[in-house]
């Protein structure tokens, strides 16, 4: 009994996790610029894999993996934004800015607040 609700429970959040991946897929494809592009592989990718990583943990019903798995999705949901972040950064500093849709521009205007001062 507690058997078939957890593979249940586990292939939902495993389906689930897979359609935010294929979100994340497909907006890395469609999405105009490397800024919006980077923002839904990190966003819709932290969240897909971390479902994927739960519903293992879900199925496995043993603690070792449960653990690891866990701990996994903690790993996954600390480095994520920072990785994205980082990189989003050395790619404007590297020349690459937004497209023409962006409206603001805070990291040129910090720059041009500094070099003023």
């Amino acid at each position: 009994m507690i058997g078939d609700i957890a593979l249940c429970l586990g292939g939902g959040l495993l389906i689930l996790g897979a359609i935010f991946t294929l979100l994340a897929a497909v907006g890395v494809v469609r999405l105009p610029d490397l800024y919006t592009r980077m923002h839904a592989a990190s966003k819709a990718g932290a969240v897909g894999g971390g479902l994927v990583l739960i519903a293992v943990a879900v199925i496995s019903m043993d603690a070792a993996v449960a653990l690891r798995a866990i701990i996994g999705v903690i790993f996954v949901l600390l480095t994520t934004p920072v990785a994205a972040h980082l990189l989003a950064r050395a790619s404007y500093i590297a020349g690459y800015h937004a497209g023409e849709s962006t409206v603001r521009d805070d990291i040129k205007t910090r720059l041009e607040q500094n070099s003023g001062s």
